[in-house]
This record gives structure tokens, sequence and C-alpha cells, in this order.
């Protein structure tokens, strides 16, 4: 038998999903969450095998409770059960150590399967959302190409430059410097100066 614990803020979802998951013989839902502290508290004390778990929810979100339950050595396996497939909303899920991935659009034979799946220690992902990590891991392991200016900045704010330095020293307006280094951010992945000169360094661009 695998035990299922549900959290999901909306009372009809849970219901539903209890309805059609207790229809199934090797399936049993031991408890319900209406957000994620109390989904970590239930997992804790139930000891589920799979937690179906939404990923906003008020009061507390699934990415977070869902990085807390692994933190925390407990045995359940989540899979995220939602309507985003941002990739930021996929990579926070994924790192936090989210079995699965799935949209709450998946027929209910696929999401059985999925947590039969998932119970057996498989990876399960909605296929749009395989795609999107696959595009942000082949965007990652792409080397970042910056211009020969962008360097230029970049290497005058590895030594500690302002921008109205950097201008001086380049004979360009500050504005332009900052043109640059948005530029070099975007190219980096990165928000800011620091980020960017350490980046520059790991890829080997300065």
């Amino acid at each position: 038998m695998i035990r299922v614990l549900l959290a999901d803020d909306h009372p009809v979802v849970r219901q539903g999903l209890a309805a059609m998951l207790g229809s199934e013989p090797d399936l049993e839902v031991v408890g319900e969450a209406s957000n994620g502290p109390q989904a970590e508290a239930l997992a804790a004390t139930l000891r589920p095998d799979i937690v179906l778990m939404d990923l906003r929810m008020p009061g507390g979100g699934g990415a977070e409770s869902t990085g807390r339950m692994t933190a925390a050595g407990l045995p359940c396996r989540v899979i995220v059960l939602t309507t985003y497939e941002s990739d930021g909303d996929i990579l926070r899920a994924v790192e936090a150590g989210a079995a699965g991935y799935l949209l709450k659009d998946v027929s209910p034979a696929e999401l059985v399967g999925a947590i039969r799946a998932a119970a057996r220690g498989e990876t399960v992902l909605a296929p749009s959302v395989a795609a999107r990590l696959v595009d942000r891991l082949r965007t990652r392991t792409e080397q970042p190409r910056l211009s020969e200016r962008e360097t230029s900045v970049l290497r005058l704010v590895a030594e500690g430059c302002t921008n109205a330095e950097i201008g001086r020293r380049l004979f360009i307006g500050e504005s332009t410097v900052k043109t640059h280094l948005l530029r070099a951010f975007t190219k980096l992945g990165v928000a800011d100066r620091t980020a960017a000169v350490t980046s520059a360094m790991r890829h080997g661009l300065l």
C-alpha cells in the first residue's frame, strides 16, 4: 500500500484527489494539509510514502516545505502538483528535492502512474517540464561570450573601479559603462557586479 499525503489550499481539489486516489487498490490517502507547514507537520507524524504538494499556498509554499522535509531526512517523496510551470518554479522545486513535477491538467491515470513510479524511486516530470529543464541545463552549459568592451569593463570592475572611473579610463560615458555591465550580467546570468566578475573568472573570460 502506497500512503499519500495531500497538500493543497483548495478543499475541493483535496476532496477530488482523495476520492480518485482512494478508488485505487494500492493507494491510501492518509492525511490532508492546506499549506506547506501543515504538510511538514503531518509528514513528520504520518510518515507517508508520497506527498502531493501544491506549489503556491497561503501560509507557506510547496518548494520551501519540500526543502525542509528533504533537509529533515523524512522518507516521503514529494511530487509537486501545480498549475505553474515557469523555469523559476520548476528549478526551485527540483533543487529543493522534489521527486516529481506535474501539472494539474494531468489525467487521473497519469497521476496514479506517477505516484506509483515515484514510490519505486523514479523521477516523474510532465513532458513540458522535462523539456524546460533540458533547455535550462543546455543553456547553463553553454560558454557565455562577452564583447571586447564588456570584458574590459569587467576587468576594471575586478580592479575595484567605480563606473565613473571605468568611464574615464575607457573614454566612454558612465551610462555606456552601465549598458555594458547590464549586457554582461545578462550573458553571465547574474544580477550584480561581484557575481559578474566571479562568473567571468570561472569561465576563463578574465
